[in-house]
């Protein structure tokens, strides 16, 4: 075996690899956008936005502030 042979082997090796671990990275990055398509349908169902939260909150307090005036103003304390 001279040393052209042994280069076109260590190249063809080389190559080999280099495909295999192309291909894992490639099948990876499309499992990881349909999780990441997934996650994007389920997460409005499970878990409610900051500004809306901030915005209900504000709403259930303005309520309690009324009853607790109510309250407060009424004639037989």
């Amino acid at each position: 075996m001279d040393s052209q042979d042994l280069l076109n082997f260590a190249f063809a090796a080389v190559s080999g690899v280099l495909g295999w671990f192309a291909r894992e990275l490639w099948n990876a990055v499309k499992e990881l956008k349909a999780d990441l398509s997934d996650l994007r349908e389920r997460m409005p169902q499970a878990y409610v936005m900051k500004e809306d939260y901030r915005r209900d909150i504000y709403e259930i307090k303005e309520y309690l502030s009324k009853i607790f005036d109510r309250l407060d103003n009424k004639a037989d304390k």
